[in-house]
């Protein structure tokens, strides 16, 4: 099979009779911008809909376009089966003994006949070893687990987190937000709490609403004792005792500790964070294929799971730039209960803002059930592509036929002609129906690259998984850099002698010195002990015209004295995060002192330390960017590797699809104008053969190759028409041999056929070329190095700072801020 991954295209299947006998020869090509607009799948179970589900999210992946992929029955799993060189040892694992013995077969003779049936398969469909290599190289793939530690397991501590500055600034998101994070919560707690009439819901609103306002993170704890004493005395007009009264208060309150309590929630605070970044992407900005699987949830705890999943969506979502191209995929398998027709579940809001909003960002959603009954008509009129396979009963035909005339392409469907195919349907087969194309098309879907063994078990997703530990915590910005780990650059030299009760040393008064305040209380016990450090607070210029770059950089570096000397090297300072710690020009509360080094006493060493900052920040502070020459785009100040490729990647799309616009304004004409010589052509054809056999009237209406159907839509041109036209003039030549005007209309067909496939060859060496040119762009990134300006740099502050440390007994001295 031709290669067509890089022109944007997903290679889906191949167009076919409803009973899937007659296949044309040509693939079967889907515009993947398409999916900005989002697509439903509808077929009843075995209908294939689970196969075109993953060679939809295959093909992405070998797009370089991300997925989060929501599973309730545990079979999209299969996605992380893929075995390029297809030998039985790679399917033995997998096979089920069970069918084994029904055969009456050995496992291994099992495992060797799916090998085999899967490289026959593959083949039959242009499909090879390679090509699964190439889609397992894409993407990064992996299967999470939600409460559970099968997989991998995911935190949802996030779902209270206060959202980004620039949601929290737009009061109608942030309220849209806080409603879902509740109605998620009371959901898993088994309350069906409307956000308008449950006291629980208002409370707890209330409650998140005024936090994340303020830009502060809740969690569990902190919310059941706000529920329990509100930082609040009236809700609405009335007061809270009568809004919601203290015994009852405490009865909610025991409800969400019960839940915090519970052995099985403890599940749910363990693993990766739920961060739609990190789902979507590795650190080093590749995509990745995010299995996120439910099946082993119960429903309360599924619906929270995939609301807090949506919001976290929509929050990210919102914080992209826009875009035209396909960015990232949702595919949301067995959607019955999150997006009914009546009723309003948790989870429907965020699916609805989805299905509104996410085209502008280039999210495109896929939903996906076998019950047409499930689907909320009016919300999936935004969904502007339909796969319908095979169905179970007459009323869910008539209830899709609803959904398509509904659709919005503004074109006119036939209504029965519809109904006769939907009730034809094979497996494996399915109606397309793209409101950009020019009317439906049946076609059945293409072999699979990944193993479709079935759902997985809990051992076989912790195969899959593999052991794998979890990410080490982060450690506070502050305390951090104040306690007495390795720096950098190792601090060198001994400790100073023993701390001396009562006030600080005597200091002149040329000496700078701060104390910084504790931020947790001096635990029982324990006594305050202030050890020595230097700070320093300085601002750095950086202007770069190739980066468009203009900054101010703030900057704060704290360092340990070295030894009893006092000898001071920048090499080893830590950079602090955020503004500097809270100072205070007096002890907050007496303690006792470590010994101060001698060169901390002296002024004049404050005056040669600014000196020497100056010259090791000019040396040590440079920025370094990434830049892309051929798509000239420079990374930003603070942006990480991987955050720069992902719009490296990005921008490459957008480029491939204006570039792939331009080939189509360029030859539209003249595609037009050949079709509607051909169609002239094929209609004088018809007349002459009328007029001299009664043999069928079977002649092609559309000429042309893959290439050009893959630009204009494969309803415009189909080769495997162009072949049966072929094959149609023939038989008429051969029938009419002494008709002048006959052989005169074949042979101007054939000229224009010929005319038509050299058109072809013309945009298929363009369309290479662009490939070519957008392989390379996309490949070739350079570090730009921005120093700060060294007249620019200032030193604002650099003083002698005591900070606070709890020491009890023999045990290590602890930080208190």
């Amino acid at each position: 099979m031709t290669d067509f991954e890089k022109l944007g295209v997903f290679y889906l299947g191949r167009e076919c009779d409803p009973q899937g006998r007659q296949e044309q020869p040509e693939p079967l090509l889907y515009d993947s911008r398409n999916l900005t607009t989002h697509a439903v799948c509808v077929g009843m179970t075995g209908s294939g809909k689970t196969g075109l589900g993953v060679a939809l999210l295959e093909e992405a992946a070998i797009d370089g376009i991300p997925s989060l992929v929501i599973d309730p029955k545990g079979d999209l799993g299969n996605l992380l089966l893929t075995f390029p060189d297809l030998q039985p040892g790679d399917f033995l694992p997998w096979v089920e003994e069970e069918e084994a013995v029904r055969q009456g077969i050995s496992v291994e003779e099992l495992a060797a006949r799916t090998a085999e049936r899967w490289r026959q398969g593959l083949a039959g469909w242009g499909e090879d070893g390679a090509r699964i290599a190439r889609f397992a190289r894409s993407v990064e793939r992996a299967v999470y687990t939600p409460g559970s530690s099968a997989g991998r397991p995911l935190s949802i501590l996030r779902s209270l987190h206060a959202p980004a500055a620039s949601l929290r600034e737009d009061p109608d998101l942030l309220r849209e937000q806080v409603q879902n994070a509740v109605s998620g919560l009371l959901a898993l707690l088994g309350l069906d709490a409307d956000p308008l009439q449950s006291r629980e819901h208002i409370l707890l609103a209330t409650l998140v609403e005024r936090s994340w306002r303020a830009g502060e993170d809740l969690d569990l704890p902190a919310l059941i004792r706000g529920v329990q004493s509100p930082p609040f005395d009236q809700v609405g007009v009335f007061d809270l005792q009568s809004f919601y009264p203290a015994k009852e208060r405490f009865g909610l309150a025991m409800t969400l500790n019960n839940l915090l309590a519970s052995p099985s929630f403890a599940s749910w605070t363990e693993g990766e964070p739920l961060d739609i970044r990190s789902l979507l992407y590795t650190p080093d900005g590749r995509p990745r294929l995010s299995v996120l699987s439910i099946a082993h949830l119960g429903d309360a705890e599924r619906m929270f799971f995939v609301t807090t999943l949506l919001n976290e969506l929509v929050g990210w979502m919102r914080a992209q730039p826009g875009t035209s191209s396909l960015r990232a995929l949702l595919y949301m398998d067995e959607l019955f209960g999150y997006l009914p027709p009546t009723a309003n579940p948790p989870s429907k809001r965020p699916l609805l803002t989805l299905l509104k909003q996410a085209r502008a960002f280039g999210l495109g959603v896929i939903l996906a059930t076998q019950n047409p009954v499930d689907l909320d008509y009016k919300a999936l009129s935004n969904a502007g592509t339909w796969f319908i396979g095979k169905l179970q009963t007459e009323r869910d035909r008539l209830r899709m036929l609803d959904g398509l005339t509904g659709a919005g392409s503004g074109e006119v469907l036939d209504r029965a002609a519809l109904d006769q195919t939907l009730g034809a349907l094979a497996g494996r087969v399915f109606l397309l129906h793209d409101v950009r194309a020019r009317g439906p098309v049946v076609f059945k879907t293409r072999w699979a690259l990944s193993f479709l063994r079935g759902p997985l078990t809990r051992a076989q997703l912790r195969t899959l998984a593999g052991e794998r530990s979890a990410p080490a915590p982060q450690p506070p910005d502050l305390p951090q850099e104040f306690a007495d780990e390795p720096a950098p650059r190792a601090i060198a030299g001994p400790r100073p002698g023993p701390a001396t009760a009562g006030g600080p040393p005597l200091l002149p008064p040329e000496v700078p010195v701060r104390w910084a305040m504790p931020r947790r209380p001096l635990p029982p016990g324990s006594r305050l002990l202030y050890r020595p450090r230097i700070l320093a607070t300085a601002r750095l210029h950086y202007v770069s015209a190739p980066a468009q770059l203009d900054l101010w950089r703030p900057l704060t570096l704290f360092v340990t004295p070295e030894g009893a000397s006092g000898a001071l090297s920048w090499e080893g300072a830590r950079p602090l995060a955020g503004d500097p710690p809270p100072l205070a020009t007096t002890p907050p509360a007496p303690g006792e002192y470590e010994p101060l080094p001698t060169a901390a006493a002296q002024p004049k060493s404050y005056t040669s330390w600014e000196k020497t900052l100056r010259s090791h920040l000019y040396q040590s502070q440079a920025l370094t960017l990434w830049k892309s020459q051929a798509l000239r785009l420079v990374s930003r100040p603070g942006e990480s590797e991987g955050d720069y490729r992902i719009r490296v990647r990005l921008a490459t799309h957008e480029l491939r699809d204006q570039g792939l616009d331009k080939l189509r304004r360029r030859y539209e004409p003249k595609v037009q104008r050949l079709q509607d010589q051909i169609a002239r052509a094929e209609d004088r054809l018809q007349k002459e053969r009328e007029q001299l056999t009664q043999r069928g009237a079977e002649t092609a209406l559309d000429l042309g190759s893959t290439v050009l159907g893959a630009l204009f839509g494969r309803r415009v041109l189909s080769a495997g028409n162009a072949r049966r036209a072929a094959g149609t003039l023939k038989s008429a030549g051969r029938a009419a041999r002494e008709g002048s005007d006959l052989k005169r209309a074949q042979e101007q067909l054939h000229e224009l056929r010929a005319r038509l496939q050299a058109l072809d060859e013309e945009v298929a060496a363009e369309v290479e070329r662009t490939r070519a040119q957008l392989e390379e762009q996309a490949g070739t990134l350079e570090p730009l190095t921005v120093a700060p300006r060294k007249g620019d740099i200032t030193v604002s502050l650099l003083t002698l700072v005591w900070s606070p440390w709890a020491v009890a007994g023999d045990e290590p001295p602890v930080p208190l801020i």
